[in-house]
């Protein structure tokens, strides 16, 4: 497995969140997410402008193998996605770490808080 980076949170349900500048909220899905699910075919993702809150269902990410929900680490808007998914979701399969999915400008960048580091999440994923 590949070593997780240290400068991200981590959500159980296998998103990875990144805090930038100006409250923007980068996320992605874990490598180890990627892995399980196998060669990604498709992703839906979120509309832009759609607010979102902590926990909620806001993507999908298809593979071969199937379908899996991805959910929000924190509340606010979806100000941006990454359209080069759109004909290159196979991208996530090749370094989930750089093929973030879409940004929010967070309501409130502490609900981060709430998410695992890389530790922590290296300790669920191989317990």
């Amino acid at each position: 497995m590949n070593e997780l980076p240290d400068n991200l949170k981590y959500a159980k349900t296998h998103e990875w969140a990144k805090l930038e500048d100006d409250n923007l909220v980068r996320v992605g899905i874990t490598d180890f997410a990627q892995a399980e699910l196998g060669d990604l075919v498709f992703i839906e993702l979120p509309k832009i402008g759609r607010q979102v809150k902590t926990g909620e269902q806001c993507s999908v990410v298809e593979s071969v193998k199937t379908a899996s929900d991805l959910y929000s680490p924190v509340s606010g808007e979806v100000v941006s996605v990454n359209e080069l998914l759109n004909d290159a979701p196979e991208q996530v399969n090749d370094d989930a770490y750089t093929s973030w999915l879409f940004c929010i400008k967070a309501d409130n960048p502490s609900e981060l808080d709430a998410l695992m580091d890389a530790d922590a999440y290296r300790e669920m994923i191989e317990g």
